[in-house]
């Protein structure tokens, strides 16, 4: 009689653990498990560590809710302006619902790759290219919005979209290279000729202020002198000041009034009167 009852209740001990190890299922930390009864969805998501369901009767499907890095493959289009491009970005989304991750759509992760490549696709289409190439925390926002839009409904929430790479054809990007370097050429003629103007300004000013002062002329007129000299040339160029050639010209005019005077006399005699007494 007890030998019989130590069969029973090995038998039975051994059908709980098979029924423990067939019921038994842990849920890891960032999973979520949605419980299936005979096909039908059983009572609330099922948290993170250890839950038992009916063996043969519930099916227990695990979700993952970490943030998922889904690349979307380089779309090519036409801009607005009538350039052709390919963009690629990326996609990172978490489902915040697993119930309906699972339920209303097949495949979660297909439906919001296709979605996404769409949307870029419609992205490339509207904008310009200088909004690809420089306004592109703009083009993100719309793109976010477009795939979060149907995304919501299928408990799957878009937290950024990112566009990496935009690629140019290679005459595009000739003329771009040539656009700049004629900017950037633009720009040091016009930092020239500031330079000039401001150049111009200053020395007008240091003329008016030698103008007043003779001796600081010819100071000035020195150190150029000593400035020529100090380099080893073997022609040295004297400028002569313009005060010296106007006093020896004054001097000129004064040494010859008597010769002026003569010179008139012939001139006076030529008109055909008599000649002086």
């Amino acid at each position: 009689m007890v030998e019989d009852l130590l069969v029973t209740l090995a038998a039975v001990g051994s059908a709980g653990v098979v029924y423990l190890a067939t019921a038994a299922r842990v849920v890891k930390q960032y999973e979520r498990g949605v419980l299936f009864r005979l096909g039908r969805v059983a009572g609330d998501v099922r948290p993170p560590g250890l839950t038992l369901i009916i063996p043969f009767v519930d099916r227990l499907q695990k979700v993952n809710m970490q943030i998922v890095t889904l690349p979307i493959p380089a779309q090519e289009g036409i801009t607005r302006d009538n350039v052709t491009v390919r963009v690629d970005a990326v996609v990172y989304f978490r489902v915040v619902d697993a119930t309906s991750a699972l339920i209303k759509v097949e495949d979660y992760k297909f439906a919001v790759s296709q979605m996404a490549q769409t949307s870029l696709r419609s992205i490339i289409g509207k904008s310009d290219l200088d909004d690809l190439l420089s306004n592109r925390e703009k083009l993100n926002q719309g793109l976010e919005l477009m795939i979060d839009s149907p995304a919501v409904g299928w408990g799957i929430q878009v937290d950024r979209v990112e566009i990496k790479d935009v690629s140019l054809p290679d005459t595009m990007k000739r003329s771009m290279a040539r656009q700049a370097e004629a900017d950037r050429e633009r720009r040091a003629r016009i930092i020239n000729a500031d330079a000039e103007l401001q150049a111009s300004r200053k020395l007008a000013e240091a003329a008016q202020q030698m103008a007043g002062t003779p001796a600081a002329l010819q100071l000035r007129l020195l150190q150029t002198v000593m400035a020529v000299s100090a380099e080893k040339n073997s022609t040295l160029v004297l400028p002569i000041p313009v005060e010296l050639l106007h006093f020896l010209e004054r001097g000129a005019q004064s040494s010859l009034p008597g010769q002026e005077g003569q010179d008139r006399e012939p001139a006076a005699h030529t008109d055909g009167g008599p000649p002086p007494g």
